[in-house]
Order: structure tokens, then C-alpha cells, then sequence
């Protein structure tokens, strides 16, 4: 599959599997599961045809690992990100000491006065490593890189979850505990 349409690909199923479902006719499962046969038949039944052969390239090929398959590859989610109701089943987990964050120049006031905010999300996004958030910030053009105190904020109480794909998720950082790089 070329890096075009596996763009358009991963686009479509972000879309589906972490905000809009229902406008393919899908309902998440617990844990934002859905069956893989009723996503593909879902796709196809909305105009884009992806095989079988294609989402797993899309689950396992993608350096972001924005999916997963389930232990037994019959069911698929996205790892995190989403805006419509869904519990994740994620454990609470201890964080590295520090977390990185990228984001946009033209998003730094509002961050300088309230922190990280989850805005639609049910999670802020936290990168393990400065280049991760590098890439996500370059996103909308010249990143800028923000470093978490992740062990000040989860001795002050806050919970951190890790997702499938190795991105720590909390419900806010305040700006106290974020510096520029």
C-alpha cells in the first residue's frame, strides 16, 4: 500500500474509531472495541474498501501504532484519542520522571496560563521521549517542545495511564509543571 493511501486509510479509521462511530453504523464495545469483520463490512458499505490484508498493515505497519488488534485479532480500537465516551480499561501506571509535549507556537499563551488541557479528548497526550513529541508537534508546522515534571505532578496525586502504544495520558497539566525546551 502506498504512503497515500495508507494516509487516507488510517485518516478514515481515526476518524471512525475515536469520534464518529455511528456514522458508519459501528458501536463501540467495552473497551473501544469493535469487531474487525464489522469494521471492514462498515468501510466497504461507506465507500472505502480496505482488505483484511491492509488493516493489519495499517495495525502493525503504523510507527505511530494509533491501533490494536485484541489478543486474538478478531477485534480492533484505537489506542487513545477519542472524543466520544469510552473507557479504555487502562491501569494507572507511574510515570518517567519527566513526559514531553508537542505543540504549536500559536497555542503557547493559553498553555502558558492554563496547562495542558484535554480540550475534546479525554486525555492530555504525553510523549516518553523529545523526538515522539517533535513529530507530533510538527504537525502544524514548527514544533515547540514542553517538558513535563511527570514525577512532581504523580506525587501531587495525579494519575497517569500508558496506552497500548506507549502514550501516557492525564487529565491535565497545569502550568506550574511544564517548562519550554
Amino acid at each position: 500500500m502506498d504512503l497515500k493511501q495508507n494516509t487516507r486509510l488510517s485518516k478514515f479509521l481515526s476518524l471512525h474509531l475515536r469520534h464518529t462511530p455511528e456514522a458508519i453504523g459501528l458501536s463501540l464495545q467495552e473497551g473501544g472495541w469493535v469487531g474487525v469483520d464489522e469494521l471492514l463490512a462498515a468501510c466497504a458499505a461507506h465507500g472505502v474498501s480496505i482488505s483484511r490484508s491492509q488493516l493489519t498493515e495499517l495495525v502493525v505497519g503504523n510507527d505511530k501504532r494509533r491501533f490494536a488488534f485484541d489478543a486474538v485479532g478478531t477485534r480492533i480500537r484505537a489506542q487513545q484519542g477519542h472524543s466520544v465516551e469510552v473507557d479504555l480499561q487502562l491501569t494507572p501506571a507511574v510515570p518517567p520522571a519527566v513526559l514531553y509535549h508537542g505543540t504549536a507556537p500559536a497555542a503557547l499563551p493559553a498553555i502558558r496560563r492554563e496547562g495542558l488541557q484535554k480540550m475534546n479528548r479525554h486525555h492530555v497526550h504525553l510523549s516518553p521521549d523529545e523526538e515522539t513529541a517533535r513529530r507530533v508537534g510538527a504537525r502544524r508546522g514548527k514544533p515547540v517542545i514542553l517538558v513535563t515534571d511527570a514525577q512532581a505532578l504523580h506525587t501531587a496525586g495525579v494519575v497517569f495511564y500508558e496506552s497500548g502504544n506507549g502514550v501516557w495520558l492525564v487529565d491535565q497539566v497545569p502550568p506550574q509543571y511544564l517548562r519550554e525546551l
